[in-house]
């Protein structure tokens, strides 16, 4: 009878320690992993990008890490022997092509990778980055300040070097911002290196000050603190709907443009969320929310027009050398800091 009572006691004993042990353990089991994101995206869509990727993926939170494109980037390479990131989601291609060479990307084909057009991917097999949208050069013109100064509307480029605008130009510092050095390479990639050093030379003249932000121009000039920003088709679009004075032109001789793109960063230890986030990215349903936002989306045809913009944008974009942008990246910051950099604001510690 002793015996079969202290039977029953041990297992039920067991049970309540195997109970307690199920409470303990579950909570860790239904814990998210969490995924480190380095990002340049806009804070206007990190919250959307977030929440669709979560909802498709309840066991896997983003954390975001956001900065400008060169601060990113700098990040990353300063990082290299012990990385942080677990994913770049939202980084200019010609960065990711300097990390690429410096072997910080993990090598992933995501299913359904064949639906990307092919100057959105990488060549190689397997891809080491994956294009998103892409973005484009454009001149932000305050109309209303126009009229007051009696100011030209340009049409190109190499208006913008006219004297009516002198201390009226402000744009992207090229080695903080991405959206800078897009239109550095596209520069020089549309004139040839010693045109296109000969039209900065005299840009220059009329430029106010060189921010380290890439949306910050458009939003000044919108403002009307000066007549011109060069910025972002997405963002001129954003400011115009809000009701900016401004008109957003995409200038007749070349259009430049840089593509945001997505890898893994190599080393991650959580390989397999940074896996699934990179087929999320490539799916019809990412491909529909980057072109609710921009003019050109990975799979061809997901993007919608722009407000106040062209609708043939795909077709008028540059065809540009991302290659050599990032092989030269450093030769051509180098060259502009040199020239240019005296008008640059102050960074901030």
């Amino acid at each position: 009878m002793r015996e079969g009572i202290r039977r029953f006691a041990v297992s039920g004993f067991i049970r309540s320690l195997l109970a307690c042990l199920a409470l303990a353990v579950a909570p860790a089991a239904l814990a998210a992993t969490e995924l480190t994101v380095y990002t340049a995206y806009e804070n206007d869509d990190l919250k959307a990008y977030k929440a669709a990727f979560e909802k498709a993926n309840p066991d896997i939170t983003l954390n975001w890490v956001r900065d400008s494109t060169g601060v990113v980037t700098a990040k990353l390479i300063a990082e290299k022997e012990n990385p942080r990131a677990d994913v770049v989601w939202g980084l200019a291609v010609t960065s990711l092509l300097v990390l690429e060479d410096m072997d910080l990307l993990a090598p992933y084909a995501p299913k359904g990778l064949e639906k990307l057009s092919p100057k959105f991917r990488d060549p190689a097999n397997p891809p080491k980055w994956l294009g998103n949208s892409g973005w484009i050069c454009a001149i932000i013109f305050n109309e209303a300040e126009a009229k007051k100064k009696n100011a030209p509307k340009p049409a190109t480029w190499k208006d913008l070097a006219n004297p009516a605008y002198k201390g009226q130009v402000v744009m992207s510092h090229p080695a903080s911002s991405g959206t800078g050095f897009m239109y550095v390479s596209a520069w020089l990639q549309l004139y040839g290196e010693a045109e296109g050093w000969k039209f900065m030379d005299a840009l220059h003249q009329n430029v106010a000050r060189y921010m380290h932000s890439g949306s910050a121009p458009a939003a000044v000039a919108a403002k009307g603190e000066y007549l011109i920003g060069l910025g972002f088709d997405v963002r001129g679009s954003r400011l115009k709907e809000e009701g900016a004075p401004i008109d957003v032109i995409m200038p007749k001789d070349g259009l430049g443009w840089d593509m945001n793109a997505m890898a893994i960063i190599k080393g991650t230890k959580k390989a397999e969320a940074a896996r699934r986030l990179m087929d999320w990215g490539v799916t019809e349903e990412a491909n529909r929310l980057y072109g609710s936002t921009r003019a050109i989306a990975a799979i061809p045809g997901f993007a919608k027009p722009l407000a106040h913009l062209d609708k043939n944008m795909d077709e008028r974009i540059m065809k540009q050398d991302f290659a050599w942008a990032a092989k030269n990246r450093a030769r051509i910051l180098a060259e502009w800091e040199k020239r240019y950099g005296s008008k640059a604001d102050p960074q901030k510690k």
